[in-house]
């Protein structure tokens, strides 16, 4: 069993008699397992991961079959050596994983609990929370699953040592939301519960609430700024991930968005959550294509010079920047970067320029 031979190979020992599941072991990320330093690896460019994702996971794998995921359940195969955003994701015991955490901890900046969609899953996240609390101070979030959650939940989260809360919307509208995620594959996701679920968030977590949304699910630029402007209103920031196909998975014939799209969309969303701009000083084409934005060119050179609207958006760590930069989950590495994990240089900023195309005027 793949498993097994990674738990061998990292030094742990194994136990036949259990079962690797949450909330005693967890998956991380490929680019997680190379921080600690678990497996071996480098970062193309030189690009460095900040935050430890961990995942909740059971023999049985998720319940929700959302079309462009690698955990769906109509993907088949075994669950727990499916991949996840286009890589393996091992599996450790949550000892080592904590254990590994405390002797890097200079490279880290926060931890990112997330659930599958299981009722257990809630309880366990909580215990997985606090035995991680217990050992360190490093800032940590939870991704959670609104379909299996209810407030009091959310405020368990918060009492054993969660400080930040995802919410993996992802769909822009309320069609492609049931489409890919509801009605439409089979899946026991809904709309109006996810949302309520983000109100319910702000409320506990205050401004410390976070909205994943994924460019290319067939939504318009205007329908994704929306839902942005919609999130930024009732006190959620957002955080953008470009589609990229999931192979086997219901969606794996399908095309990132063109880059132009995905970049207009990044300079929208940082306007927006920074309060720079709303969607009000925005004008956009009879095909819902963002053509204008009413802001001065002074002011708009200065925000694309700094190149912080191109990198990564998603919780930060102590020192406000974002912690959680997810080096290449957007594109393979070689590729055009779409979620810069550092700084973009001068020749990024000149490529970032071409990709634009818009206007900028005062109205």
């Amino acid at each position: 069993m793949k498993e097994v031979l990674i738990l061998m190979e990292a030094g742990c020992e194994l136990q036949p008699q259990l079962s690797f599941e949450s909330p005693d072991y967890v998956r991380t990320s490929l680019a997680a397992a190379m921080t600690l330093k678990l497996l071996p690896g480098r970062f193309y460019r030189g690009a460095k991961l900040y935050c430890i994702n961990l995942l909740l996971t059971y023999s049985e794998g998720c319940a929700a079959n959302c079309a462009y995921c690698g955990l769906s359940r109509s993907r088949g195969g075994q669950w727990v050596e499916n991949s996840f955003i286009r890589v393996d994701w091992p599996t450790y015991p949550l000892t080592e994983i904590i254990d590994r955490m405390i002797k890097y901890k200079r490279s880290i900046r926060r931890v990112c609990v997330s659930m599958i969609t299981r009722p257990k899953a809630v309880q366990d996240t909580i215990t997985i929370v606090r035995r991680i609390r217990d050992k360190l101070d490093t800032p940590i979030s939870a991704l959670i699953t609104p379909t299996v959650m209810n407030r009091r939940d959310l405020e368990a989260l918060k009492e054993s040592g969660c400080d930040h809360i995802g919410v993996a919307i992802d769909a822009a509208t309320p069609d492609l939301f049931d489409k890919y995620r509801g009605t439409g594959v089979k899946g026991p996701h809904k709309w109006d519960k996810y949302w309520e679920t983000v109100k319910q968030a702000v409320e506990v977590y205050g401004d410390a609430v976070g909205v994943h949304l994924i460019v290319g699910l067939g939504e318009t630029e205007k329908d994704m700024i929306e839902i942005i402007q919609y999130a930024q209103d009732i006190g959620a920031s957002t955080h953008l991930f470009s589609f990229y196909p999931e192979e086997n998975s219901q969606m794996s014939n399908y095309q990132p968005p063109p880059i132009e799209q995905y970049r207009r969309i990044q300079i929208a969303r940082y306007l927006i959550n920074e309060k720079i701009k709303t969607i009000h000083d925005m004008k956009f084409t009879p095909e819902g294509r963002l053509e204008a934005v009413n802001i001065s060119l002074e002011e708009f050179e200065r925000i694309v010079e700094s190149g912080i609207p191109f990198m990564t958006s998603g919780c930060p760590g102590v020192n406000g920047e974002v912690a959680c930069n997810r080096p290449y989950a957007n594109e393979k590495p070689g590729e055009v970067i779409r979620n810069y994990p550092f700084k973009p240089g001068k020749t990024d900023i000149k490529l970032i320029r071409k990709q634009l195309k818009l206007k900028v005027q005062s109205w």
